[in-house]
């Protein structure tokens, strides 16, 4: 029961304090006088009696009533129910301001009227009558004050005092539903009813009245305002309505209570109040609207307006969606029910709003959903950390916000961090007391509502059934109104002689009073009996939120990947979890897969697997650095909660005894400075102990009775709490005291394990370091969880440290202190809020420090030896193989490969993982630089990435600064660029000082220019001790003059001897096949004699080679092995030879005297002497006169080269003869001397205009004659000509006009005008051949062309580097290549050299003799001559042909390669000009045009590309033989037959692997006889050589095929051991990874391979891939031959390409009768099956080294005989057919004397020794053991027996001779 009233106050107007023009009020009477013990009078009631101010008024005013609400100390709430009438006052003060005040509704008049000294009108001042309650029940206010008003005016015969006495002595039920009918003894009847459960407001209609007037957003403004504690104004100029707009906003936040300044009514004096910085929510009169207008953080509700105006810097934040769209809707279907059927056409007529109290519940039915929606599953959330003495509970808000999916939503976080909320958990957080509406429905109803969702008729239901309940609650009795409450008279108020109100008599109002008193104390208490009962929990959050179902489902493979990848770390699998970790990082983004990881690390530390190695260790900690780096501060997800336990398990073993956790490792979290994090924590391990501890009280008590129930479902903390609470009254005084000591320790237990905790997490592993924890997290406690101050200011006050925690002076203090100040203030908040005793909590701040102490002394054991650990995570450095004899000179630096503009390994154009950029290391050896690493993709991290290229080819070196993606700052690099188009563009790791990198670079630099070209790789190569067997001695640094004396003298010496060529090398000619029968020996004219040979296969000493360098070298030269397969000539001092030979070889050169950069043997015409060329020479540059390198062997014509003529030959030679000459005679002379020579060449040919000029030919077979050639089509010959070619060509050629009438960019074929054709073509550089006349008498013709000059192709070159290997990716994809290809002009550089070389063919094939005669003669000069000559002689597409050409005129003409692959310091400046590049790139060009022409493949010209600019051969080093014999090269190679390991000559090397595998070998090949080629050479129909683009980062450039070999094996072998991984048998082969040649090898050679490892398996000395290429072309040709004449075979497939002409596999020779298949290609064989044409021999075959050209059989063998021949290992002897064949300097074994096909072949040059031999086992019996010998060879030994001894001496002499002639 409550007093009904607790004071009766009369309060009037103050006459005596009338100073400031406002007056005052005065408290009249006041009754009880004395205060109520558990209630005193309230202050200040005078001000809320007139809030506007007291005030005189000049004419009377109705009565009014309003209700101002008081907050006393206590936060109470005391209603003032005021209710005020006017009295007329005694004298007219004329000094006051009156007002006028109108109606009931008071409105300030801005103009005083002026005080008139008329007659003073009569002034009227308020009285109020007040009542004051702790109830709010207005309308009985409003009566009873009313009725005594009634009696004082009417003047009813009622004493008031009894009226007032009994007023305050009644007594009523406060809930519970009660109906309380009262009197006060004037006749009256009052009915109150009292609402059934207080806990819900009373509303009455207040809250339909505030939608009403401000509508529904602006009220949804309000409350959201309010929860998230904005302050709020409401104006009104009517005070009731202010009260009852701020009661509603109360009622609507239900069941949250409002708990800042709450003023319904704020009197004018206390208007600064506004002004505070707390939140509020107040009522202003509207007449001081003016003076709110300068409160900047004040949201203002106008009520009468209608309007809510939120100033700018103020946020509201609202609900989260979709409630607050849910919530609208409900609302307008309550407030606005014609709304959903305003469209109808025939609406429906019942509709129309509840009544104004029914609607009034209905909206608050609305909002009560929207906070059983908002707050659902809170109880889920709570921690009850004390049950006894009571309970004692904390909200895990970021764990709600983080379930409910919610954290980043405002309005929710700052609902939580309210006061509000603060009071809601405290109030209804206890688990056992009486539960009302709210309760029930946030536990039983969320799953309806959720149902519900969009269903508006249910809503509507529900939300009626809601209101129904709050309507019952306040009304639990409508049927009864039987009020009867006397009223005054109308217009009484307005009475003139109103008696004022008497003074009431004291003493009978406190008589009464004290009466009642009296018989209340006499009473029995009412007790009223709570019903308290377990609070229901409603369903887990979990449950609600499974609308992400869908979510969960597409996480499931993510999960899996997560739980594998942990699988494969703990089972030490690292490769495997190094593929998965990109992906399970990517995962960790996801809330699931963070728990999943949390769980499954769980399981492992359970299962006892915490203690790690190091990489384990290394894996376990970023996984929870990744997991943990998506947590925010709050941690709303439990991760770094369910972390915590693991980051004290996993640990690492550093050294013995020292562990290191791992903690250390994930400190750089804000979480763990957050220190509601920590409390979150500690309440939430305290509730799982309290729990277990009462769970273990029950499990004793009930073990026998569970048992039978079965297993229980683990109970809540709360259930049991609750069932405790229940309890707890019945229980013993020390049951009570034990419990609660109990409960106590526990708190105090965690407390000690959380202050240990925390220094864990807190303190750096390096304590030296003044780590600062993050300030924002470490506000103090505060200002973080109990934030008073209002959200609008919050962003300034909030992050200000409070001062007494002396934080600013954090930063000062070392860590130590710092960090146990932190814990310091969390063990104070979380043991006073548990309630843990002082002396406790006195212990725990002693034992803080100490805690800490010690764990920094363990932390700097740790982290010394954690620095000693060397960093996990990067790879260890992959060591490259290196070549024999190649050094490394820097060991690696650590560096990453980063990707430049070829985008296939960064995944780019083809996708897959990035293999670059790759991490591993730079080295620099004598030989290369080589990068070795493996991608940072952990996709490909097993794959090893090598980039390399020769030192030697580094054309450009700049330092870079590069990102690098591993770790993101800045780093020093460099970007090297080489000439065999490879790019390294590396990042220095951290870890490379950057002198290291310096040094780097001077290495670099010194090595990639030596001073001289000793320096180079070639030559150092094998200067280390392993190798000193290397004729190395005579490098001792004689001078270059000593060794050209030595020269000049031994050549002289010995230029009259005889000499015998190495059998090996001279083949005879052409014309001495066809024309002379020569001796067995085949010896020539030029021998040399035999000792000679045998010194230099012995070492020698310095002066010795010189000796050797002597003609006898100079005619080994290739040169002269040609000129003589060309029938130009021999050695003029042979006597035997006639002088009808038109060319002879001429030593005038042989000191190099006349031209340094000839060779030393030059084909010159007959009829010249030498003395005379001497002269000539001077009028050319560089002294290169014309001499003669090749004769077109049908038609006789020659080609000659020279360098450019200088100005004065040119003027001789070309002006008509009969101008007068400018110059001395000298000049003279020596032009005649000129043109006696060209005349020379020109008689040299048959003669152009003889008619019978074919008979000269006469010596050629028909095959010859046809003059059909090949242009890049198969085309008929002798087509008409399009033009003739007579004074055309020049100007055609000057004009870049060459490609005629034709579109396919070749020169129709001429067929010349015969009377204008001339027989000497001289083609010159346009600028020197300005104002020349051509001269009908003379019969050569000058063809002025415009060429390049090396300038441009190096320019071109670079560019083109840029456009294939670009530095970085290009902006603009689709066109920056193609573009930059184009710009570059390489291409039409190419174009030209083609089409000049073409030009020339076309001449020489029609007759004419052709000068090439351009720059210096050795650049543009040698392109084309050498192209000539392999368009139109088939000799030079073969292996050997090629050798030939490029050592005839390319090395021994002077190309100089030193100077123009810039190999040493001296050429640093001129600048690498690819020429040689060039003209590789033009045959690449005719390759792809004739596929079937070339013997060798395209990877035998890349090989030559690479490797002209490596150095590691000494072939191309230097520019003219003659500086090679001044350094010792040219002759060394015979003595150094027997050192294998390594190479001198690029050619040995080719030799060598072509007999082991067929790289170089064109599978395609199959010629026509004579075929001269014409290549298209528009740019349209050449091709970018994909040497300048493909990269094999697997291997690096595989031009170093002994680094490639023995890789893909081990490979395969890696794959195997790896069994967690699905076996599968698909390959990938990747464009730029893989060597594609060797991965996928082409069909053949895969036969020949799988061939050769069946052999080694079945223990058969393999053959090699050549001798079975050719038996298998054999064979199909017997296979073939019954198909016969014309018909084509049925294996050849017509070709659609025009340069296919036939296909692979069988080939069509066609000749004059029939056609014969023949595709011998072994010498021996083909000369049985000769061919019906009239053709020599057959085919030429490519097999061997000289057998280009075919003798008889009997040449080919010297002597042979049968043999008994031991097989290989465990097999028996056998007769065996032997041939020894002296030319191909090799021993062959047939199967019998009629075999043809050959069953294996010993090379003698492999051939060690012959020793007499013993017999073995299974040996024939009836021989002789004499009759025995070994032959035993590099590879192995044969055992012979022969048929007697003499047979064996034959054979051992024969063997013997055919050595020593090698």
């Amino acid at each position: 029961m409550a007093r009904l009233a607790d004071y009766f106050v009369l309060v009037g107007y103050d006459p005596g304090k009338r100073g400031s023009g406002d007056g005052q009020g005065q408290i009249l009477q006041r009754f009880p006088e004395k205060d109520w013990e558990d209630n005193p009078f309230p202050q200040g009631i005078e001000l809320f009696c007139q809030p506007s101010g007291w005030q005189l008024f000049t004419e009377r005013n109705p009565p009014t009533f309003f209700v101002a609400v008081l907050t006393d100390i206590n936060s109470e709430r005391h209603y003032c129910a005021c209710f005020t009438f006017w009295e007329a006052v005694e004298s007219a003060q004329p000094q006051s301001h009156p007002r006028n005040g109108e109606g009931q509704e008071e409105e300030e008049e801005e103009e005083k009227e002026p005080s008139s000294p008329v007659q003073p009108a009569q002034l009227f001042a308020p009285k109020s009558l007040v009542l004051v309650s702790r109830l709010d029940h207005a309308d009985v206010f409003r009566n009873s004050l009313g009725l005594i008003y009634t009696i004082y005016v009417d003047g009813l015969s009622v004493s008031l005092e009894n009226v007032i006495g009994n007023l305050l002595t009644c007594t009523i039920p406060i809930t519970g539903g009660a109906q309380r009918t009262i009197s006060l003894g004037a006749g009256d009847r009052q009915v109150i009813q009292t609402p059934i459960n207080d806990s819900l407001p009373v509303s009455s209609c207040s809250v339909a009245l505030l939608f009403r007037q401000l509508g529904i957003t602006n009220v949804l403004y309000l409350f959201c305002a309010a929860l998230t504690e904005h302050k709020i104004l409401f104006l009104s100029s009517s005070y009731q309505r202010l009260t009852d707009a701020c009661r509603a906003l109360l009622a609507l936040m239900f069941p949250l209570k409002y708990s800042f300044t709450y003023v319904p009514i704020l009197p004018a004096q206390l208007l600064e109040v506004l002004s505070t910085p707390t939140p509020f929510i107040i009522g202003v009169h509207s007449i001081f609207q003016s003076e709110t207008q300068e409160l900047l953080d004040v949201v203002i509700a106008d009520l009468d307006g209608g309007t809510v105006n939120v100033p700018e810097c103020v946020h509201i934040s609202l609900l989260p969606e979709p409630l607050l769209q849910q919530t609208r809707e409900a609302l307008s279907m309550v407030l606005d029910p014609e709304l959903e059927v305003a469209d109808l056409a025939f609406p429906p007529s019942t509709i129309s709003a509840s009544s104004l109290k029914m609607q009034d519940k209905e909206i608050r039915a609305v909002f009560l959903r929207l906070f059983a929606q908002l707050l659902q599953g809170y109880r889920w959330c709570l921690h009850i950390i004390r049950i006894h003495p009571e309970p004692v509970i904390r909200f895990h808000k970021a764990a709600f916000l983080g379930q409910r999916g919610l954290t980043e939503d405002d309005f929710l976080t700052k609902v939580l961090e309210g006061m509000a909320f603060a009071g809601f958990v405290t109030e209804r957080g206890a688990p056992y007391r009486s539960i009302d509406l709210f309760d029930e429905l946030v536990a039983y109803e969320v799953k309806r509502m959720r149902a519900e969702e969009g269903n508006k008729q249910k809503i509507l239901r529900h939300i009626k059934e809601l209101a129904e309940k709050l309507y019952k609650n306040e009304n639990p009795y409508p049927a009864v109104t039987m009020h009867k409450v006397q009223k005054p008279t109308e217009g009484c108020h307005l009475r003139l002689h109103q008696k004022p109100f008497p003074r009431l008599d004291e003493g009978t109002v406190q008589w009464i009073i004290d009466q009642a008193t009296a018989k209340l104390q006499t009473a029995p208490p009412a007790v009223k009996a709570e019903k308290k009962c377990m609070v229901p929990s409603g369903p887990p959050i979990a449950a609600i939120m499974e609308r992400n179902g869908n979510a969960l489902a597409n996480s499931a493979r993510r999960l899996e990947v997560v739980r594998n990848c942990i699988s494969y770390v703990f089972e030490n699998k690292m490769l495997e979890a190094k593929k998965l970790f990109p992906a399970v990082l990517r995962a960790m983004k996801g809330r699931a897969a963070r728990h999943c990881l949390t769980q499954e690390l769980n399981l492992h530390v359970q299962q006892n697997r915490a203690v790690l190695d190091h990489q384990q260790f290394d894996f376990i900690i970023r996984m929870m650095n990744c997991c943990l780096q998506d947590c925010t501060a709050m941690d709303e997800h439990g991760i770094a909660a369910a972390l915590l336990p693991l980051v004290t398990a996993f640990c690492r073993k550093l050294s013995p005894g020292i562990t290191q956790f791992a903690y250390s490792c994930v400190q750089e979290h804000v979480v763990w400075t957050n220190i509601q994090f920590w409390e979150a924590m500690f309440y939430c391990d305290v509730q799982n102990h309290i729990r277990a501890l009462y769970l273990d009280n029950n499990e004793e008590n009930h073990a026998d009775e569970e048992s039978t129930e079965g297993p229980q479902e683990a109970r809540s903390a709360l259930e049991i709490a609750s069932e405790q609470l229940r309890l707890w009254p019945t229980m013993s005084r020390e049951k009570q005291q034990e419990l609660i000591q109990k409960e106590e320790s526990t708190v105090f237990s965690q407390a000690i394990h959380y202050a240990n905790r925390m220094s864990y997490l807190l303190l750096p592993l390096d304590t030296s370091k003044n780590r600062l924890l993050r300030s924002s997290g470490l506000g103090d406690v505060e200002s973080v969880s109990n934030s008073f101050v209002t959200n609008s200011i919050a962003g300034s006050v909030a992050e200000s440290y409070d001062t007494e925690s002396g934080f600013e002076d954090a930063e000062s203090s070392d860590v130590a202190n710092y960090v146990v100040r932190f814990i310091n203030r969390f063990v104070d908040k979380v043991c006073t809020e548990s309630g843990v005793t002082n002396e406790h909590l006195k212990g725990l701040h002693v034992m803080i420090p100490d805690i800490v102490q010690m764990h920094i002394e363990t932390l700097d054991a740790v982290h010394r030896e954690s620095k000693r650990l060397p960093p996990i995570q990067k790879p260890k450095l992959l060591r490259p193989n290196l070549l024999v004899g190649e050094e490394c000179v820097m060991e690696g630096l650590r560096v990453y490969l980063m990707p430049d503009g070829r985008e296939e390994a960064a995944g780019g154009n083809i996708g897959g993982p990035p293999l670059l950029p790759a991490e591993g290391a730079i080295f620099l050896t004598t030989y290369r630089i080589i990068f070795k690493g493996t991608p940072t993709d952990p996709l490909v991290g097993e794959q090893v990435v090598i980039r390399s290229f020769p030192i030697a080819s580094l054309t450009k070196e700049k330092k870079i600064n590069i990102q690098a993606q591993v770790d993101q700052f800045i780093q020093e690099g460099l970007q090297l660029r080489s000439c065999t188009f490879q790019l390294l563009k590396i990042a220095f790791d951290e870890e490379v000082a950057s002198d290291s990198a310096e040094v780097f670079r001077k290495h670099l630099h010194k090595l990639r220019y030596p001073q001289h070209v000793r320096g180079t790789f070639a030559f150092t190569v094998g200067q280390s001790p392993k190798q000193a067997m290397q004729p190395k001695a005579k490098e001792k640094n004689p001078s270059l003059r000593t060794l050209s004396k030595n020269l000049v003298k031994n050549a002289k010496k010995t230029i009259g001897r005889q000499y015998v060529t190495r059998k090996k090398y001279t083949p005879p000619t052409w014309e001495q096949r066809s024309s002379q029968h020569f001796p067995e020996d085949n010896e020539d004219e030029i021998s040399v004699s035999e000792e000679m040979d045998r010194s230099t296969l012995t070492p020698t000493t310095t002066i010795k080679p010189s000796d050797k360098m002597t003609i006898n070298h100079l005619v080994e030269r290739a040169c002269c092995r040609d000129y003589q397969r060309l029938g130009l000539g021999t050695l003029s001092s042979s006597l035997t030879r006639s002088k009808n030979e038109p060319f002879r070889i001429s030593t005038v050169n042989r000191m190099y005297a006349i031209c340094r950069s000839y060779p030393g043997l030059l084909i010159v015409p007959q009829s010249i002497q030498d003395n005379t060329i001497q002269r000539i020479s001077r009028c050319y540059r560089q002294n290169r006169f014309p001499v003669v390198c090749w004769r077109n062997s049908r038609t006789k014509a020659v080609l000659l080269r020279s360098g450019g003529l200088h100005g004065k030959g040119v003027v001789g030679l070309f002006k008509s003869q009969n101008a007068p000459t400018a110059g001395p005679s000298q000049t003279d002379s020596t032009s005649l001397e000129q043109e006696k020579y060209l005349q020379a060449v020109i008689n040299s040919m048959p003669h152009y205009a003889d008619a019978g000029g074919r008979n000269t030919l006469s010596g050629f077979t028909s095959a010859h004659m046809s003059s059909s050639g090949k242009w890049g089509s198969i085309r008929a010959s002798g087509r008409v000509s399009s033009y003739a070619l007579n004074m055309e060509i020049g100007s055609r050629l000057a004009g870049k006009d060459l490609l005629g009438a034709q579109h396919n960019g070749t020169p129709s074929e001429p067929s010349f005008l015969r009377q204008h054709r001339a027989s000497l073509y001289i083609i010159g550089d346009k600028s020197q051949l300005k104002g020349v006349k051509p001269d009908p008498l003379q019969h050569w013709e000058v063809v002025p062309i415009e060429v390049f000059d090396v300038r441009q192709v190096k320019a071109s070159f670079k560019k083109l580097m840029k456009a294939c290997v670009p530095g970085c990716p290009s902006t603009d994809p689709s066109v920056a290549y193609l573009r930059s290809l184009e710009e570059s002009e390489w291409l039409s550089q190419i174009h030209k050299i083609l089409q000049i070389s073409v030009l020339v063919v076309e001449l020489l094939d029609t007759g004419s003799s052709v000068l090439v005669s351009l720059e210096d003669g050795w650049d543009i000069t040698t392109q084309v001559v050498s192209l000539v000559q392999l368009l139109s002689d088939p000799y030079y597409r073969t292996l050997e042909g090629f050798r030939l050409l490029v050592e005839k005129e390319w090395l021994s003409f002077g190309h100089r390669f030193s100077h123009r692959g810039a190999q040493t310091l001296a050429g640093q400046s001129s600048g690498f000009a690819p020429i040689f590049l060039q003209f590789l790139d033009c045959v690449h060009q005719i390759h792809l045009q004739f596929p079937m022409e070339f013997e060798f493949s395209q990877y035998y010209l890349k090989f030559l590309s690479y490797h002209y600019i490596s150095n590691r051969f000494r072939t191309f080093l230097l520019d003219s033989d003659y500086e090679r014999i001044e350094l010792g090269l040219l002759y060394e190679e015979k003595g150094e037959r027997k050192s294998q390991q390594v190479y001198k000559s690029i050619w040995d090397y080719i030799d060598r692997l072509n007999k082991k595998a067929p790289v170089f070998f064109n599978y395609m090949y199959a010629p026509e006889d004579g075929e001269v080629l014409r290549p298209y050479s528009n740019i349209s129909n050449l091709k970018v050589w994909d040497y300048y683009t493909e990269e094999t980062l697997s291997e690096g450039p595989s031009y170093d095929w002994e680094l490639a070999q023995g890789q893909p094996e081990h490979v395969e072998e890696a794959d195997r051991q790896d069994t967690g991984a699905p076996q599968t048998k698909r390959k990938i082969i990747w464009p730029c990874y893989d060597n594609r040649g060797r991965v996928e090898p082409d069909a053949i050679s895969k036969l020949l391979e799988e061939l050769h490892n069946l052999e080694m398996e079945l223990g058969q000395v393999p053959e090699r891939w050549k001798d079975t290429w050719d038996k298998v072309k054999a064979s199909q040709r017997t296979e073939a031959r019954p198909e016969g004449s014309r018909t084509p075979s049925s294996l050849l497939m017509s070709s659609g390409l025009s340069h296919h002409r036939r296909s692979l596999g069988v080939y069509l020779q066609e000749s004059g009768v029939g056609s014969t298949l023949n595709l011998s290609l072994d010498s021996d064989t083909s000369s049985t099956s000769t061919p019906s044409s009239g053709k020599q021999g057959g085919r030429r075959s490519t097999s061997t080294l000289y057998s280009q050209f075919q003798m008889s059989e009997s040449e080919n063998r010297s002597y042979e005989g049968s043999l008994y021949k031991k097989g290989a290992f465990m097999k028996p002897w056998k007769p065996r057919w032997f041939v020894l064949d002296k030319t191909k300097h090799q021993l062959r074994y047939y199967d019998s004397r009629m075999d043809t096909e050959c069953k294996g072949v010993i090379d003698l040059a492999e051939v060690e020794s012959i020793t007499p031999g013993t017999p073995t086992m299974g040996a024939p019996k009836t021989v002789d053991e004499k009759a025995f010998f070994d032959l035993k060879t590099t590879k192995r030994v044969y055992n012979f027996c022969a048929q007697d001894v003499q047979l064996a001496q034959q054979w051992i002499d024969r063997i013997q001779s055919c050595l020593s002639d090698a």
